[in-house]
């Protein structure tokens, strides 16, 4: 049995677990039954198990597709980790499942892996990439006018106060001169 740490607060890795099952055994095993029964997730040991985020392939499915290229393609997957380990993923058979972050559902949980099932590797997902080029102007990069941000809101203050006094004065002003024209 292989034991394995979840943290509920990761996110980007996908854990990649062979399945040695008999073809007509594999949607049983990895469907959760009306019942609440989820023989994937007692074969995991996992506490909480997010059936939408359970990948299951059948490699030979994958036709032409190597399944190190399919893993590349639907889970981002290109670390040095990662290619190192491609001959020995393209050298499964059968069937395999495919665990995101996701499918822990945040929780931090304890794996213990039980046959059918054996771990192949765990991946780290492609970060993503900003599109188009970055930003190059002041206000852009949140300083207005290309001036540091602490003098930026120093000066919005001191805008805010001299227009302030200036009404405080406008006001004493009007008021005095109601109290002149009744006085």
């Amino acid at each position: 049995m292989t034991k394995m740490l979840i943290n509920g607060s990761e996110t980007g890795t996908v854990r990649l677990f062979h399945l040695d099952l008999p073809p007509e055994a594999v949607e049983r095993f990895t469907t959760q039954a009306g019942t609440g029964e989820y023989p994937l997730q007692y074969a995991l040991g996992a506490r909480r198990l997010r059936p939408a985020f359970v990948d299951v392939v059948a490699i030979r499915d994958l036709g032409e597709m190597s399944l190190s290229a399919y893993l590349a393609e639907a889970h981002q997957l290109h670390g040095a980790e990662f290619r190192q380990m491609k001959p020995r993923i393209d050298a499964l058979k059968g069937h395999v499942v495919i665990l995101p972050s996701q499918a822990f559902d945040h929780l931090s949980q304890e794996l213990t892996i039980a046959t059918p099932l054996r771990w192949v590797g765990s991946f780290a997902e492609a970060a993503a990439r900003p599109r188009g080029p970055a930003p190059r102007s002041a206000a852009a990069r949140g300083t207005p006018g290309g001036a540091p941000a602490a003098q930026g809101h120093a000066g919005l203050r001191r805008i805010l106060t001299l227009t302030l006094l200036g009404l405080g004065v406008l006001v004493l002003l009007v008021l005095a001169s109601l109290f002149r024209v009744s006085g």
